[in-house]
């Protein structure tokens, strides 16, 4: 079978293509190139390089795409680059820029997963003229066939502290059909190890911690826009530049002398205020989620018992989930903290991955 991999430089992508050549498949490197020369005469001198070498978006770009040509030339497979640049400013950076300006946190590597990576990278390859059978990538996550319901589904990785599969929750069916994960069944020490023994200097190689390592502002390239910090009732306690700078749940950086620590509880674009509380309001029980897509099932037609994450590293939750037409009103059997608009919510029973959906509200 001849099968495209999609590359970054990184240990995981890098063992996913040694795996699979190992199998015998015919084996294909690729990567994307999301770092514009506009963005580079922009942001470049404003970037400390280091802080970038985690990040999977940043002016360091060019020595990952050398670092996946050498892995690729040491296994023996061709390689290829893809100018990916364009799509992903208009379909990721101007989403981040318009979410944040709106008071919401967007995860950038969710949009760019299923729009991106698992989207435009094949098709510019096929548009290309490569052929291939599958497009196959390092996530830590798991896809089957369910002859039962008729359609793929995604499952959490073996290790689920390294479960990537809630990145992947807007896969579609057709992408599903089309993709192999074969890292799903490994722990990260175990890739480490293969790589270390095969001679892949990327073997100690960091795990990429964010989409972006610099200054976000230098993202949304906006002016400051003063507003007033408050509390639940209104009262002014300081001033602020700009609510994009602030998240729910933050707690450092706020300037504010007060008897007790206070936290961000929300962002109102409309009045430009950031509201602080204590611990105890940041808090909430419940929220409504839209933009859902659905994975192992075609549709939740009825309320259903479920666990649930609101953050890749958080162990899931139990929740239950009650369908109100093109939304979800989700309620925690437990208190959760610091529920952000923007974020996703994404669904599970057991390992199976119902779906997920983008926090619109909180109650």
């Amino acid at each position: 079978m001849k099968i495209l991999v999609g590359m970054s430089g990184g240990v995981d992508s890098s063992v996913a293509a040694l795996l699979l050549k190992e199998q015998g498949h015919e084996v294909i490197g690729a990567i994307m190139s999301i770092w514009s020369e506009e963005n580079h005469k922009r942001l470049a001198p404003s970037v400390n390089t280091n802080s970038c070498k985690d990040a999977c978006y940043g002016p360091n770009e060019k020595e990952d795409i050398e670092e996946a040509r050498k892995i690729a030339e040491k296994l023996g497979i061709p390689f290829h680059v893809f100018d990916c640049s364009k799509e992903y400013e208009q379909i990721v950076l101007d989403n981040f820029k318009t979410e944040y300006l709106s008071g919401r946190t967007p995860n950038p590597c969710i949009r760019c997963n299923s729009l991106i990576k698992f989207d435009v990278l094949p098709f510019l390859a096929k548009k290309s003229g490569l052929e291939f059978d599958k497009f196959a990538t390092g996530h830590y996550a798991r896809t089957e066939y369910d002859e039962a319901s008729g359609r793929w589904v995604l499952k959490r990785g073996t290790n689920p502290k390294k479960d990537q599969s809630y990145f992947l929750y807007r896969l579609r069916q057709d992408q599903l059909a089309n993709i192999l994960m074969p890292l799903g069944e490994y722990e990260k020490f175990e890739i480490r190890e293969i790589a270390k023994d095969n001679g892949l200097n990327v073997y100690d190689k960091p795990d990429s911690q964010d989409f972006y390592s610099g200054d976000y502002n230098e993202l949304l390239n906006v002016a400051p826009k003063v507003g007033n910090i408050v509390d639940k009732s209104g009262k002014i306690l300081a001033t602020h530049q700009g609510i994009w700078n602030y998240t729910i749940g933050q707690r450092k950086g706020l300037g504010i002398a007060h008897t007790s620590p206070l936290y961000v509880v929300a962002l109102d674009r409309d009045k430009n205020e950031v509201i602080v509380g204590e611990i105890d309001e940041t808090f909430k029980d419940s929220l409504i989620a839209v933009d859902l897509n659905w994975v192992s099932v075609e549709k939740l037609e009825k309320e259903t018992k479920a666990t649930a994450k609101v953050r890749s590293a958080q162990s899931p939750v139990e929740v239950t989930i009650k369908p109100q037409g093109d939304k979800v009103l989700v309620e925690f059997d437990e208190m959760q903290s610091s529920l952000t608009k923007g974020q996703s919510i994404v669904f599970y029973q057991g390992d199976l991955l119902l779906g997920g959906g983008i926090i619109d509200d909180v109650k």
